[in-house]
């Protein structure tokens, strides 16, 4: 085995630290260290990441020796008040040694050291620094529904099309020409579509799948995207000029993409726009990709 997966998460995205949080930022960070110290033997409820990481975790199981993939925490915290946040990986099993505390700097800067293939957090800072620096990441978005632990371990990884798993080049036609310019656009182009932020993530993903007896493949991605007819075209050609498979592709025109990645049960979806973001969200974990035209201001 040449390489491992690797997925850098912040403590936020992994467990449920909105009460620590809230402490932080209404009564300042002697008063959440206290309260994290002071709490350190409660084990934390599960994040938003969780069943991400849980399932993509268990896939480990499937090689004979070394682990093919690693999760390492990357986080906030000190390791004083990141102590709660390690009781509660060890309470849930879940097989991360590898952490870094950074004390209130921000983690990314050990991204490219650990040579992360995909980066969750819920710093928008972190995330857009990790972003330009072309390291495929994206902002894990805070539900206001409480989400369970999925059973199961099929991995079910939901990725919008343009400025995520492609470049922003279509969508800036659309951007400052509109509809049908993007579709004249579409028809007339023979060239294949550029790679986006995500690509190299889908590739790794595919490697594991490669690897794996079909038969008992954990890992299901689905295209999930607002193009239609005739604007899939390029989407297709290009993803097999990749060599890259995504199991499911739903061409929906424009409509709203929330029931779709419901009835899909994506542990994960990921957009760059963060009103379908904030739509899907309340039906699946959702993570906003803060690149391309949509995401300028």
């Amino acid at each position: 085995m040449d390489s491992k997966l690797v997925i850098g998460i912040s403590s936020r995205a992994l467990f449920d630290l909105s009460q620590s949080h809230h402490i932080f930022e209404n009564d300042g960070i002697d008063a959440y260290r206290n309260h994290q110290i002071e709490n350190e033997n409660e084990i934390l409820d599960p994040g938003e990441a969780f069943n991400l990481v849980t399932k993509i975790l268990k896939i480990n199981e499937l090689y004979e020796s070394e682990n093919r993939i690693e999760v390492i925490l990357l986080s906030r915290n000190t390791a004083d008040t990141g102590l709660r946040v390690f009781n509660s990986i060890e309470a849930h099993k879940l097989n991360i040694t590898r952490a870094v505390f950074c004390g209130g700097e921000s983690p990314y800067k050990y991204v490219k050291a650990f040579g992360v293939d995909l980066f969750l957090s819920s710093s928008k800072d972190d995330v857009k620094m990790a972003i330009e620096n072309n390291v495929p990441s994206a902002r894990i978005i805070p539900s206001k529904t409480k989400r369970k632990v999925k059973d199961g371990d099929m991995l079910k990884i939901a990725f919008d099309g343009d400025s995520v798993i492609f470049s922003d080049e279509s969508e800036k036609v659309f951007e400052k020409e509109g509809l049908k310019a993007f579709l004249d656009n579409e028809r007339k182009k023979k060239s294949m579509l550029k790679a986006g932020p995500f690509k190299s993530f889908l590739v790794e993903l595919n490697k594991l799948q490669s690897e794996l007896d079909p038969k008992i493949n954990p890992i299901r991605t689905a295209l999930v995207t607002a193009r239609s007819a005739p604007s899939h075209k390029r989407v297709i050609k290009t993803l097999r000029k990749w060599g890259v498979r995504i199991d499911e592709s739903l061409f929906l025109g424009g409509m709203n993409k929330s029931e779709f990645l419901k009835s899909f049960e994506a542990d994960i979806f990921f957009d760059d726009q963060q009103q379908n973001i904030k739509d899907a969200s309340a039906k699946v974990t959702s993570a906003h990709v803060p690149f391309g035209i949509k995401n300028r201001n």
